[in-house]
């Protein structure tokens, strides 16, 4: 038996994750994590988090399984980790993902560190990934756990815990991996969990009413500039780079006869650059700075890459470059790829989470000549 703090966000993941520990014998208590400090009238129920409804229905779900339950102000180390990053990212004209940011830097991460720190022997979340030792479900602390997929590969979060390292896997306990999202809704009802039916929430727990370009115009200003074309054409003008981001194909208020998606950001000259779609290809990624949550691939390692949270793993090979980063090149180009966001790093079976880490660089050969040659790189 284990003594565990399980992160309870008031969804049903994260209280079936806690019933299932209680079931096992661990000696199980409760936390909810106050990171987003919206105004309560701010606050839309589904979007988001933790909000208040959701640190009501965590304790209620605390009660029901007759375990002790805190709440823990976080807000500001979640403001200084996670949403002045974000408004920063939007600035320098790449593209964050704030939940990769806070599980990294908050809500795995340090919870984990102050966890420990009390005399617990790991924590617990309700993300929908697995651990297995030796080839089994873990179901206790030790070393030695590597991060699988989770069994529902709909669902599937191991993505946004890429970077735990071994040391942070061998105090993790993830229940509910092993459970399809039908199964952890069954289980909870059948327990009596009034959040049995909850709908998952959606959108950045800090912008509830979704519109995140309106909560960076507040944060960061009006910086207009122009949006060109490839071939050097100016075809409008932006609020400001924060707005867009590549890919981005609606909203840009242009009348071209051709569609056209955002294929640059540049942040000095405030300049948007727009193309066809031919022009997101991209056959490689680099990251600078990555984390492995196992031993380090060797140089040239068959891989699969996850460039989106919720998108397909792309089939390519691993190198090394001179500062200790990797090159990913994929054997079939992606498209959509922005600097910032995480590539998250699997085995060649697609199934065993191997590390990950920012998007520094990224292949675009399409948009470089206009680039050089206009000055705005």
């Amino acid at each position: 038996m284990a003594r565990v703090l399980a992160a309870m966000s008031g969804g049903v993941d994260s209280a079936v994750a806690a019933a299932l520990l209680v079931a096992q014998g661990h000696d199980v208590t409760g936390v909810h994590l106050r990171l987003a400090d919206v105004p309560v009238d701010e606050q839309v129920p589904g979007h988001g988090c933790c909000g208040l409804d959701d640190a009501q229905d965590a304790r209620r779900s605390a009660q029901v399984l007759g375990i002790s339950f805190y709440v823990w102000d976080m807000t500001d180390v979640f403001a200084e980790q996670v949403q002045r990053p974000f408004a920063a990212a939007y600035a320098a004209g790449t593209t964050p993902n704030p939940c990769v940011t806070c599980n990294e830097r908050v809500k795995y991460a340090a919870l984990l560190e102050r966890a420990l720190a009390l005399g617990f022997d790991a924590i617990a979340t309700g993300h929908h990934a697995r651990l297995e030792r030796d080839g089994r479900p873990v179901t206790g602390p030790g070393p030695g756990a590597v991060l699988v997929r989770s069994r529902d590969v709909a669902k599937d979060q191991s993505y946004v815990l890429h970077m735990a390292t071994p040391q942070q896997l061998a105090a993790t306990l993830l229940p509910v991996g092993e459970l399809t999202k039908e199964e952890v809704r069954a289980r909870a009802a059948t327990l009596g969990l009034r959040v049995a039916t909850k709908p998952d929430s959606y959108d950045v727990c800090f912008i509830p009413d979704g519109d995140t370009a309106g909560w960076l115009a507040r944060e960061l200003g009006a910086r207009p500039g122009p949006i060109v074309d490839l071939d050097g054409t100016e075809l409008g003008t932006h609020r400001g780079v924060w707005g867009v981001t590549v890919g981005q194909r609606r909203g840009l208020g242009l009348d071209h006869h051709e569609r056209r998606f955002v294929v640059d950001v540049d942040a000095a000259s405030s300049t948007v650059v727009v193309g066809p779609r031919t022009a997101l290809a991209c056959a490689w990624v680099e990251v600078d700075a990555p984390t492995w949550a196992g031993p380090e691939p060797d140089d040239g390692t068959r891989v699969r890459v996850q460039l989106r949270a919720h998108g397909a793993a792309h089939a390519g090979d691993l190198s090394r470059t001179e500062g200790g980063g990797v090159r990913l090149r994929l054997d079939e180009p992606a498209h959509g790829v922005a600097l910032g966001q995480a590539a998250v790093i699997y085995d060649a079976d697609d199934r065993v989470c191997l590390g990950g880490g920012r998007i520094t660089a990224a292949d675009r050969p399409a948009r470089l000549p206009l680039l050089v040659d206009s000055g705005i790189r």
